[in-house]
This record gives C-alpha cells, sequence and structure tokens, in this order.
C-alpha cells in the first residue's frame, strides 16, 4: 500500500513538475456538444440534439493565450466554442493531443449539467445544509473523455459564470488505464484519481468514493466510501480496498483486488462526489488466464505400420472460453507436419470457474503417413498465450531401415561375433586341456 502512494504522489509531483517549468502544450479539443431537444414530452424518449464544438484549453485562468488562438472553422456554432480552463492541467494529457495529421482522435462529448443534492445514503452528509449555496447559479457542463489507444479515461464537471463561454474544472475524475488484464490470484489495482478545485466552496465540505461492478445485466455496489465522516457503507466486499493515504493526500482512489478471480471480470465504475456534483469513469478489467496441458498416454505405446494410436490431449485451468487446438509431428529431420485440431470436446466449468476443454487424435500411420514417427505436439491458442505439450512417437517395422537401425544392427551384429568369439575360445582352450592330460596318463 505504502509503495502504490509513494509512486502514485512521485508522478503526480513528476508531472506538475513538467507543467509548471516546461509550459503545457494544452490541445484544442473538438467535441459533440449533445442535449435534450426541447419541447418534447408526453411520455416518449427524450429527442437529442448532437452539435460540433471546440474546447481551447488552459490552465491559467488570467491567460488571455486561448482565446487569441484560431477561431473555429465555418461549420462549428460560435455558441458552441468554449474557453476551458482547467488547473490541474489534465485536459492538457498528451493522449488527447494526436500528432499532426493523423486520423484519429480522442473521443469527446460535452453536456450540459445539473448540480443536485444526492440521495445515496453514503453522499447525504455532504449536503446536509437545506439551502443551496449561490456558488451553483451559474452554467454547468460535464465532459467525458477518451484518450488515444485507450490510455486515458476522463471527466470533468465545469462551472461558467452565467451567459459566458469560459469554464473552469472544478472536479476531474480519471483513469490512466482505462483496460486491466490479470491472470488469476494476482493482486490488481484499478487506477481511479480525482482533483478538486480547491478555491471552490464545495471542496471544504468533504468528498465520497464509490465503486460499482457491472458485467452482463448485473451489478453490485463493491465498496462505498464517505471521505467526510471517515467510513465504509455497510455492503463492502470482501478482499477489495482503498490507498486511505494516497486518497486523502493525492486523491488516489484506485480500487485494490487482493486476488484475481474469474468473478472480478467485469465493468467497474469509480465515482467521485463532492456535495451538488459528481463524476465517474469505468474501467474494463478481464481476468486472462492461459490453459496447462496435459497429454495422454505418455509415453506413447510403440507402433507398427498399419495399427491406431489414440492420443489425447487435456487444456485446463482457462479463462476466458476461446481455445483453439491443432496437432504437429516433428520427424527425425526436423520438418514440422500439421496433423489437424483432432475430435474436440466440449467445455467444462469447474469450481474456480475456468473451463476444461479435450483434442483427440489417432494416429493411423496407414493414412497419415507417419514415417517412422517422431515428436508428436499439442498446441493450445489462447488470449492468454500459446502453450503446447509434447509426446515421442515411434513407429517400428518400416521398409527400409534408416541410418540409425543400419548402425544399431551393425553394433548388434558386431556384439554376437564377439560374444560367439569368446564362448568359441573357452571350449576350444577346454579341448585342448583335456587332450594334454589324456597324453599324459599314457
Amino acid at each position: 500500500m505504502a509503495n502504490i502512494s509513494t509512486i502514485y504522489k512521485l508522478s503526480f509531483l513528476a508531472f506538475t513538475y513538467f507543467i509548471h517549468v516546461y509550459g503545457t502544450s494544452c490541445p484544442v479539443l473538438e467535441c459533440w456538444f449533445v442535449q435534450e431537444k426541447p419541447g418534447r414530452g408526453g411520455g416518449f424518449p427524450a429527442a437529442m440534439i448532437q452539435e460540433k464544438s471546440l474546447l481551447y484549453i488552459n490552465t491559467d485562468p488570467e491567460s488571455e493565450e486561448t482565446k487569441s488562438q484560431q477561431g473555429p472553422s465555418a461549420d462549428i456554432n460560435h455558441d458552441r466554442v468554449y474557453y476551458v480552463t482547467d488547473p490541474a492541467a489534465i485536459l492538457c494529457s498528451s493522449s488527447l493531443h494526436p500528432p499532426e495529421g493523423s486520423v484519429h482522435k480522442p473521443q469527446c462529448e460535452i453536456n450540459p449539467f445539473m448540480p443536485q443534492p444526492s440521495t445515496v445514503q453514503w453522499v447525504v452528509p455532504l449536503t446536509d445544509s437545506a439551502h443551496s449555496p449561490i456558488y451553483l447559479q451559474a452554467d454547468w457542463y460535464s465532459a467525458a473523455l477518451q484518450g488515444l489507444d485507450g490510455q486515458l479515461g476522463l471527466s470533468s464537471v465545469m462551472r461558467a459564470p452565467t451567459a459566458t463561454k469560459e469554464p473552469t474544472v472544478v472536479l476531474s475524475v480519471s483513469s490512466r488505464t482505462p483496460l486491466v488484464r490479470s491472470r488469476l490470484g494476482e493482486p490488481v489495482v484499478l487506477d481511479c484519481g480525482f482533483w478538486m478545485d480547491a478555491s471552490s466552496p464545495l471542496s471544504g465540505s468533504g468528498f465520497a468514493v464509490e465503486w460499482r461492478y457491472q458485467f452482463r445485466g448485473d451489478g453490485r455496489l463493491v465498496l462505498a466510501y464517505d471521505g467526510k465522516t471517515d467510513r465504509f457503507a455497510e455492503t463492502q466486499e470482501e478482499g477489495v480496498g482503498l490507498d486511505f493515504t494516497a486518497l486523502h493526500e493525492t486523491g488516489n482512489a484506485s480500487l485494490i483486488l487482493q486476488e484475481a478471480q474469474v468473478r472480478h471480470t467485469g465493468t467497474y465504475i469509480c465515482t467521485v462526489y463532492l456535495p451538488y456534483l459528481l463524476a465517474q469513469v469505468a474501467v474494463e478489467l478481464e481476468i486472462v488466464e492461459p490453459p496447462s496441458l496435459s497429454i495422454f498416454p505418455s509415453p506413447l505405446p510403440l507402433s507398427m505400420p498399419g495399427q491406431v494410436v489414440k492420443v489425447q490431449c487435456e487444456a485446463s485451468g482457462f479463462f476466458p472460453l476461446s481455445l483453439e487446438f491443432h496437432w504437429e509431428l516433428t520427424g527425425p529431420d526436423g520438418k514440422v507436419r500439421p496433423l489437424g485440431q483432432g475430435s474436440v470436446t466440449g467445455h467444462r466449468q469447474g469450481p474456480d470457474n475456468t473451463y476444461s476443454q479435450t483434442s483427440r487424435l489417432e494416429l493411423d500411420s496407414a493414412k497419415l503417413d507417419l514415417g517412422r514417427g517422431g515428436e508428436v505436439t499439442c498446441v493450445a491458442v489462447h488470449p492468454g498465450g500459446t502453450r503446447r505439450a509434447s509426446v515421442t512417437l515411434n513407429v517400428i517395422g518400416i521398409n527400409g531401415p534408416s541410418i540409425e537401425d543400419s548402425m544399431a544392427m551393425v553394433a548388434v551384429a558386431l556384439g554376437l561375433y564377439g560374444l560367439i568369439k569368446i564362448v568359441s575360445w573357452t571350449f576350444t582352450s577346454g579341448s585342448d586341456d583335456t587332450n594334454s592330460q589324456e597324453k599324459k596318463v599314457k
């Protein structure tokens, strides 16, 4: 926990130092402004208006640099051009700034936002006052952004003085790893960090953090923490936690899973609450566990021409479901020949929710032209990696002995010849001694 907190703080300080010393290169963000179409009612779903928009980003509210930049193109309404001040410079991230001429751009959507008190039990203490502050009387917006190549997920709440187009970021929630892959049994950190404007009157009333899980229609609360009263909600799951030191010092709200399991696969939503405000990002967790392979029987029995040898390969303990089998034969000459995928059984799910599957192969030397055999290899291709298991096949009785067989036969012949000579010498020597003794007696 301490190491995670230290790394997070050092990264934050290094980024801040770079911003202040070397300056920033904040991108001009192309966004879609999305809002409900007014005048729609009668219980029908609200129609949406979608317009092109531009966000000129600056880190200094006193700077006139962004306002002096080139105006919007002809196809963008002037009312949809915003000059955004982001003191934390999160909107200046390189993942939101595509290379010159790139066709790939970050995803950005901006919407009107309505501040309101939350009825969630661990957020209610943040808005215990019955009166809304005058500070809320302004134009509010929320922006959701996705960086290039999935490097950043970001959600920001911004406040602009009424009838102006100059919002300032009040709350930002971001994740540097919107997609996380892990193997079974490993500790996992789902990154989520937040920043709030210390000059905002809302920042002094505390905060709350919530993590929720969603997968194929299933949803549940994983963890909820009320930073104002420093307590967990009663629905906390086992094996999950937060680094409280980093949470309060640097806004590191990352969820820590002590041991990844198959049931953890899914989408995790990190929501940070301030009084009347909230922002959230989603982090996808994929559990990817490659299979373990075993071949039966091992070793294979000796095979003769026309004989069928049955072999099976079992892949076990893998997740997710996707798996492809194929077999190979590597001959004595080193050449690899495909043998097909064999007969593949259906998937079987174990107590830990991982899968097992078996491929069976019939090795018929008459049909497959196995030659004198070689190394039979089972190959399982899985998103977690390719796994191989091998066993040796020996085919005997093939016409035309190989060099190795010829050498072996020569060695056996020499051995037999030597054995015969020794036995012959033994009997010859014994016969000569007997004849000698008989002559002496006479």
